[in-house]
């Protein structure tokens, strides 16, 4: 008996894309309304379980991991700021059908979520809870609630069965194609080589900087000299004026005085 061949990790993550990735991408156009922002939600998806393939591929639901990366991915909020999607986008052709997604574009993103997986993929409540990171209560308020307002724009899908078969009916008009699986793959390698490459080249900045800053900074502390300022009420320095003529006279005698200065201080013989 032939013992079943061992995939390798890029054969078991083309097959993992294959079975997910034409699905995701009708189900993700629907939790976003943009074809684009679809394709690149689940090519972003697929790029990081790629990344983190040791983690995805012992995961208990591979497929709900890729699921839940890519629906974060579409309803990030900072897509509006982006000018490729500052535009509308066209809409289904089917009166019908544009009907549908005007409703559920307009729930709020965690009612749409929970909408979309519960009454279009199909989990249950449980599964739902742990997808949305939510609680199994409030993901039910949320799912009432979702239903409640659909119901009240479009009657005739107030029955959970017609809303799952219209949903699938909604996601399979479009005809939305992912990349090939290799492309994918590439990208998401390309994608981590540039981030390594960004996190060493600034962590070489950082210790640069950090060199320079220790090389340049002072060791001690210089207390800052305080500027001049001029003083008042100081009398001028006396200059000496000229002698009088006493004073003159007297110099006269100490000069021409032989031991110049008084008799009384020159040494008398004996």
């Amino acid at each position: 008996m032939k013992k079943p061949t061992q995939l390798t990790p890029a054969q078991a993550f083309d097959a993992l894309y294959a079975f997910c990735a034409p699905a995701l991408v009708r189900q993700t156009y629907l939790l976003c309304g943009r074809r684009e922002l679809a394709r690149e939600s689940v090519e972003r998806a697929f790029q990081l379980a790629w990344q983190r393939w040791p983690e995805v591929a012992v995961d208990r639901d591979p497929a709900s991991w890729v699921r839940a990366a890519a629906h974060e991915y579409a309803l990030s909020p900072w897509h509006r700021f982006r000018p490729r999607f500052r535009h509308p986008e066209p809409p289904p052709a089917d009166a019908a059908d544009r009907a549908l997604l005007a409703v559920l574009l307009a729930l709020p993103p965690s009612q749409r979520r929970t909408l979309l997986l519960y009454d279009g993929v199909g989990l249950d409540l449980p599964e739902t809870a742990a997808e949305t990171e939510a609680s199994t209560p409030a993901t039910a308020h949320r799912l009432l609630h979702a239903r409640e307002t659909l119901a009240a724009s479009l009657p005739q899908l107030a029955d959970p069965a017609a809303l799952h078969e219209r949903l699938a009916e909604l996601a399979s008009v479009e005809r939305l194609r992912p990349a090939r699986p290799a492309t994918v793959r590439a990208g998401g390698e390309a994608r981590a080589r540039f981030w390594t490459r960004a996190a060493i080249a600034f962590t070489v900045t950082i210790i640069g900087a950090t060199a320079l800053t220790v090389r340049t900074a002072p060791t001690r502390y210089d207390p800052p000299v305080p500027s001049g300022r001029t003083v008042q009420g100081v009398p001028p320095e006396a200059a000496p004026g000229t002698l009088s003529k006493k004073q003159t006279a007297l110099r006269k005698k100490l000069r021409s005085n032989p031991a110049n200065g008084p008799q009384r201080l020159a040494p008398q013989p004996r």
